[in-house]
């Protein structure tokens, strides 16, 4: 239950707390981020999944309640980021479990994805910067994918 008490509860705190201050000004842009695992791909990962299925869904409602008021809801779906702290620690991990060099446990999710390479934090800020921006003024009540092809939508 950790995922689901951490980062859907704190996506949805913070989207009612933006989406106050957005409905006054009557626009803006609301941006949820989830992970690949929010379609079911690979084991050990059901409670992380769970959540961002939830977070994805959560994204659909908000649409609904807040887009006739001028305030878009997007989500943006990525995969691992190997240059995020976060991944780097779990690589770590998993190297450490499999007995592999973390540059092989890398290499693992480069290899799940379609593109063959992971995206990085970087690839991740700019599918944010889109969607936030007037390019993408019609995308609301959607998710962005931008795993590298790791789920197919």
């Amino acid at each position: 239950m950790v995922p689901v008490d951490t980062v859907l509860k704190a996506q949805f705190i913070t989207a009612a707390a933006a989406a106050r201050q957005m409905l006054r000004q009557g626009s803006g842009v609301i941006i949820l981020l989830t992970g690949s695992p929010a379609r079911p791909h690979t084991p050990a990962a059901a409670g992380i999944g769970a959540a961002f299925g939830a977070v994805e869904n959560l994204t659909r409602y908000l649409a609904i309640e807040l887009s006739p008021a001028g305030v878009r809801v997007a989500c943006l779906r990525t995969a691992a980021n190997p240059d995020s702290r976060t991944i780097q620690d779990v690589t770590a991990q998993i190297a450490m479990t499999m007995n592999i060099t973390q540059d092989q446990a890398n290499a693992s999710l480069a290899a799940s994805t379609l593109l063959k390479v992971s995206p990085r934090t970087t690839d991740t800020a700019a599918a944010a910067a889109f969607l936030a921006s007037d390019r993408a003024r019609m995308m609301t009540g959607t998710v962005l994918n931008a795993s590298a092809g790791v789920v197919a939508d």
